[in-house]
């Protein structure tokens, strides 16, 4: 192995944010930590939560160097609102090997006597740090003897201890502990956000990419900037020096073109499963994976229940042209019962075919569903049926108008004819 494949680093590490400048879409999260250091009101206990690769054990470690960072020149004496990065503490922090901050994962340290090692320890002062720190990466997993154990000292901890905290499971950590933290939620970073981080990305490694490939890598990093760099990177090695295509990147993450999801959805909602399927097996042999566009449909549909309520959201700018016209004609041809119905059937869907042995027969039998379901009547139009035997909702309706009782100021009706019988 040569020495610069043996030195290489992947994106999600090279680019790693080392200050909290560096962190994208945390806004509120980095202005109340910067705030809190600034006015010297720095919590015991901080509680990082949000989905995988948005920024937590990362945020951590900032946060680790942020408290013990002793300036560029080692005469700070309180912690700073940017870690200067040079320092000893800095540079010992960011290689992990600092002596006073320690990480543990918790998925791998779920016992009691994992935690009663951090209670005793925490009891001794840092041996250069301005404070110890404690990382605790998946708390969620802990158990429940665990926490319990680590109550008292996370409520009334020394003065030098500080804990960190990262799940992505909140829900699991109990009420008791998180009483006793600062809690901050790191949001999914926006598309629009990771497609501008990952331009920047290219332009230092020296690659190129289609707008469209950057968007769909964007979009399917689903918030993660970890995610998102892993997905680059990976298209970079595929392109070998040329620019990065979106087809490939299609092909490379098992994507279906939007086009072709528009395509298969039309399909469906005439009523034309054998031209679903047709459609959908061109897309297989492409590549496409089952379980992915079952999702990008699910997209679809919501996006145009949202259109078809507030017609101004089918004029996303984000969206390419030809996605904009077709679905502007999809939203005003489709009414919102027919695609809740649609918004059902695609959810179970896609529990359907990620619980079952084989993915493209479950696929296919749902594509089924939605064909067949597409020309039957919704609930309304139903029951109209059955009350008024009209073929469409539009003619009970007609029929179903009441006609207006007369009135007290109404003509009485005429007597009836009087027959000759009586006259004679």
């Amino acid at each position: 192995m040569s020495e610069t494949a043996a030195a290489y680093r992947v994106l999600a590490r090279k680019y790693r944010p080392a200050a909290f400048a560096d962190l994208i879409g945390q806004e509120a999260l980095v202005r109340i930590l910067t705030n809190a250091i600034r006015a010297g009101r720095i919590a015991h206990a901080f509680m990082l939560t949000g989905v995988r690769g948005v920024g937590k054990t990362t945020t951590a470690r900032i946060l680790a160097r942020a408290l013990n960072c002793l300036g560029p020149d080692g005469s700070r004496d309180g912690p700073a609102e940017e870690p200067c990065g040079v320092c000893e503490a800095c540079t010992a922090i960011a290689a992990d090997r600092h002596v006073d901050v320690i990480e543990m994962d918790a998925a791998s340290h779920t016992g009691v006597d994992d935690v009663r090692e951090i209670i005793e320890a925490a009891r001794y002062r840092p041996v250069s740090a301005r404070f110890k720190v404690y990382i605790v990466d998946e708390v969620h997993m802990l158990s429940r003897q665990a926490f319990n154990a680590l109550l008292k000292t996370l409520e009334e901890p020394p003065g030098h201890v500080k804990f960190i905290f990262a799940t992505t499971e909140i829900r699991k950590v109990p009420v008791t502990v998180l009483s006793r933290c600062q809690r901050f939620d790191l949001r999914r970073v926006p598309a629009e956000m990771l497609e501008a981080h990952f331009q920047g990305v290219l332009a230092q490694e020296g690659a190129e990419i289609e707008p469209e490939a950057l968007a769909r890598i964007a979009r399917a990093a689903d918030g993660s900037v970890r995610d998102g760099l892993s997905m680059l990177d990976q298209a970079i090695a595929e392109a070998d020096g040329d620019r990065i295509a979106a087809d490939a990147v299609n092909e490379m993450l098992g994507l279906a073109d939007r086009l072709d999801i528009y395509d298969l959805f039309e399909a469906l909602m005439r009523g034309e499963p054998a031209a679903a399927l047709a459609r959908f097996d061109e897309m297989y042999r492409a590549g496409a994976d089952p379980g992915l566009v079952l999702q990008d449909m699910a997209e679809l549909v919501h996006r145009l229940t949202r259109a078809s309520v507030v017609p101004t959201e089918a004029e996303d700018a984000a969206l390419p042209e030809a996605e904009r016209v077709r679905g502007r004609k999809l939203a005003e041809a489709l009414s919102l019962p027919a695609l809740t119905r649609v918004w059902q059937l695609v959810l179970k869907g896609i529990q359907e075919v990620n619980a079952a042995p084989s993915a493209k027969p479950a696929f296919e039998m749902v594509l089924l569903r939605i064909a067949y379901a597409a020309g039957l009547p919704t609930p309304a139009e139903a029951i109209a049926q059955l009350r008024f035997g009209a073929p469409d909702a539009a003619a009970p309706q007609a029929r179903a108008e009441p006609k207006p009782a007369p009135g007290p100021s109404a003509d009485p009706p005429p007597p009836p004819p009087i027959s000759e019988e009586h006259t004679s």
